[in-house]
C-alpha cells in the first residue's frame, strides 16, 4: 500500500512538471477565423420585399451616398472662401441695373431733378407709377404720433377712379352688391346715418381699405362734394408700422411739372400732419421711384 501511495504520488508529480514543460514550449497558436455572411434576404415575387423592389432600393441608397459625399478641393475651397451675399442690384435683371446707372451713388437730389430721372429710370413697358417714400422719426404705435392724412393730387392720379355713394337714395343697391360681396368700386363714401348698417360688411371692406372713415372724408353729409374730389384724385396716406409713408404721386408718363404739384402737395400736407407731441427730427429721409425702378434719395432741406 505505501509503494501503491508513491507511485500514485510520482506519477502526479511527473504529470504536472509535463503539463509545466508544455507550458512554456513554442505551442504555435491557431485561430478560426469565421468570415461572417449577411444573411441572405429572402425575396418575395412582388411588393417590397421583391427583386425589383430591392434593387430600387439599393440604387437610391447610392445615389443618396454619391450626393452626400463632397470633393476634398470643393470643401477646401469652400472653407478658405467664405460665401459673399449678392446685392439687390447684382440680383437685378439687365434693365433695372442699366437704369441704376444714370443715379449717381451716394448722391441727394433736389425735387426737380429726381421726379425727372424717377421717369426716365423706370425698366418696365407700362405706364409706371412714380412713388414717393417718407421715412418718418415718429413711433406709430403712440396714437398721438400714427401720422395719416388725405390730399387732393392737382394733377391728378393718372388713374380712372369709380367712386360708390352710399346715401338713403342708393342705399338698396350698394347694400345688395355687398351682400354678394360685389365689389366694382376704388372708393366708397357713405353718409353718417348709413354708418351703423356698414358695420356687417366691415371684414369685407376693411382688409381692402375701403371701409368710409370720418379721417379720410369718405363719411360725409356732402356725398356729392366727396365724390367729386376723390374723381379729381384725392387720396389717402397713413404711416406704417416701420413709420414709413407710401403714396404714388402720378405716372411716368407726366410731365415733370404735373409730378412736382402732386409731390408738393403731398409733401406739404405730411408737414402739417407732424404730431405736437414729436421731440427731434419729423422727416429722416424722402426717396422717389418708379414702380420696380431705382431709388433716388431726396434733398428736402431747401
Amino acid at each position: 500500500m505505501a509503494e501503491a501511495k508513491k507511485t500514485t504520488k510520482k506519477t502526479a508529480k511527473e504529470t504536472e512538471l509535463t503539463v509545466e514543460t508544455v507550458k512554456q514550449d513554442d505551442v504555435p497558436e491557431v485561430k478560426l477565423e469565421i468570415e461572417a455572411k449577411p444573411a441572405e434576404k429572402t425575396l418575395a415575387k412582388a411588393g417590397k420585399r421583391s427583386a425589383k423592389a430591392v434593387q430600387e432600393e439599393e440604387q437610391k441608397e447610392a445615389k443618396q451616398a454619391r450626393k452626400s459625399e463632397s470633393k476634398p478641393e470643393d470643401t477646401a475651397k469652400a472653407a478658405n472662401q467664405p460665401v459673399k451675399a449678392r446685392t439687390r442690384l447684382e440680383r437685378a435683371g439687365k434693365k433695372y441695373q442699366e437704369a441704376a446707372k444714370l443715379i449717381e451713388d451716394g448722391k441727394v437730389y433736389n425735387l426737380s431733378e429726381a421726379l425727372e430721372l424717377a421717369a426716365k429710370t423706370s425698366p418696365t413697358k407700362f405706364d409706371a407709377s412714380i412713388e414717393l417714400h417718407v421715412n418718418l422719426g415718429v413711433d406709430p404705435k403712440q396714437a398721438d404720433q400714427n401720422v395719416r392724412g388725405t390730399v387732393v393730387m392737382p394733377a391728378g392720379t393718372g388713374k380712372d377712379i369709380k367712386v360708390e355713394a352710399l346715401d338713403e337714395a342708393s342705399a338698396e343697391k350698394v347694400f345688395a352688391k355687398l351682400d354678394k360681396e360685389e365689389i366694382d368700386f376704388d372708393v366708397l363714401i357713405a353718409t353718417p346715418e348709413m354708418m351703423p348698417r356698414l358695420g356687417k360688411y366691415a371684414r369685407l371692406l376693411g382688409p381692402r381699405g375701403l371701409m368710409p372713415n370720418p379721417k379720410s372724408g369718405t363719411v360725409t353729409k356732402d356725398v356729392a362734394a366727396a365724390v367729386k374730389e376723390a374723381k379729381a384724385g384725392k387720396v389717402e396716406y397713413r404711416v406704417d408700422q416701420a413709420g414709413i409713408i407710401h403714396l404714388a404721386i402720378g405716372k411716368a408718363s407726366f410731365t415733370p411739372d404735373q409730378l412736382n404739384q402732386n409731390a408738393e402737395a403731398v409733401l406739404s400736407s405730411i408737414r402739417a400732419a407732424k404730431p405736437a407731441s414729436l421731440k427731434g427730427i419729423y422727416i429722416k429721409s424722402a426717396y422717389l421711384s418708379s414702380t420696380m425702378g431705382p431709388s433716388i434719395k431726396l434733398d428736402l432741406s431747401a
